[in-house]
């Protein structure tokens, strides 16, 4: 969950923080997009030295630093300061997060981890719901800077929760797994798996066009459509509470159809979601409206596509579970920071932008799980 903390709390905020740095478009979207490029890269660190050290040192050591960070966040005096504290914040969550996806496949198999993961998903999907409330609540009442005093208490009692109440859960350590040439030839046996393939891209790309809302709705809803940060907050809710009816159809899914008919039929509602917001886009209609409830439809695909991708992207590889999660998770973030980058320069004061990025991130999502994931998407 401190993913959604990272990103879903502060979104109300950067209208206010643009205004009080003084910064551009693109150097503000800069503050999310170099957060998930450190969160890539910091990945492929994160996953061999927990398959190495084990699971209990990556998490209590990156959640130490992220609360580090984050208290640095409230003193940034200028965008650069900002993004640099968000860099540091990417790194230190990767280790959170890698580690969090590596223990599903330490304790269970994959046809029951994907159940694990959707359990975790609606999970997280409380904390998407709560997260853009607060950070309104708290961007309208007490200023910007509070919402990242709200991301270090936080950490902090993640921090402690993980200190006192979590077990160590990796079974084996991996003496071998920062040798480069153990870790070159577990990269290469992920990476040349068509099953990895087909599940990481599904994660990336379903991801992608949710990025595309994540970075745009806060502009598109408050300076195109004239929403404060407090109602910004709850569109930004609402989506959350769809993406948490995902994860619950997920597991009926998952049940009756299998990984593979899971997400062929979550893929409907995606790309009905992002065409539909493309077309009142492009015909002109910019209301509330016309974005919130595609993006329900979108979000209700998502919390299918999210659980079953990243099961599935580290089923095969019980052994490198930790590398798997990593090259899955790096590239979701490039991914989302080409797409960041994208957005900066193309936010024109419209709604069409924030709608054509979803609707490509429907479209790409839909041909992988309706083709790849049917074909090479089995786990055993």
């Amino acid at each position: 969950g401190l993913q959604p903390v990272t990103t879903d709390l502060y979104l109300p905020a950067l209208p206010a923080i643009k205004a009080e740095l003084h910064a551009s478009m693109h150097a503000t979207q800069l503050t999310m997009a170099a957060l998930l490029l450190a969160f890539g890269f910091g990945q492929l660190v994160a996953g061999p030295v927990a398959d190495r050290f084990g699971r209990r040192p990556v998490l209590l050591s990156t959640l130490a630093v992220y609360l580090l960070a984050s208290l640095s966040a409230v003193l940034a005096q200028s965008i650069e300061a900002l993004v640099l504290v968000r860099i540091v914040q990417g790194v230190t969550m990767a280790g959170v997060v890698v580690v969090a996806r590596a223990m599903v496949r330490d304790l269970y198999a994959p046809h029951e981890g994907a159940r694990i993961m959707s359990l975790g998903q609606s999970g997280l999907g409380v904390i998407a719901i709560t997260s853009p409330l607060l950070g309104g609540w708290l961007t309208g009442h007490l200023g910007w800077r509070t919402n990242f005093i709200a991301v270090a208490l936080i950490a902090l009692a993640t921090l402690v929760f993980v200190a006192t109440r979590l077990p160590e859960t990796i079974r084996q350590k991996n003496p071998r797994a920062l040798h480069p040439g153990p870790l070159l030839a577990a990269w290469r046996t992920v990476l040349t798996s068509p099953t990895f393939h087909a599940w990481a891209g599904l994660s990336a790309a379903t991801y992608g066009g949710l990025f595309v809302f994540l970075a745009g709705s806060s502009f598109v809803y408050m300076q195109v459509l004239g929403l404060d940060a407090a109602h910004y907050g709850l569109a930004l809710c609402s989506s959350s509470v769809s993406y948490l009816a995902g994860t619950f159809v997920c597991r009926r899914w998952l049940v009756r159809h299998g990984m593979a008919g899971a997400v062929r039929r979550a893929a409907g509602f995606t790309l009905l979601g992002g065409l539909s917001m493309a077309a009142l886009a492009a015909a002109g209609v910019q209301t509330v409206w016309a974005i919130l409830v595609p993006q329900l439809l979108y979000a209700f695909g998502h919390g299918t596509h999210q659980a079953c991708g990243q099961t599935g992207a580290v089923g095969p590889f019980p052994q490198q579970a930790g590398v798997a999660a990593a090259l899955a998770g790096f590239l979701l973030a490039v991914v989302a920071f080409f797409i960041g980058q994208w957005l900066g320069l193309a936010l024109d004061g419209t709604t069409r932008p924030l709608a054509y990025g979803i609707a490509a991130g429907s479209v790409v999502t839909a041909l992988i799980a309706w083709t790849t994931v049917q074909r090479h998407g089995g786990v055993h």
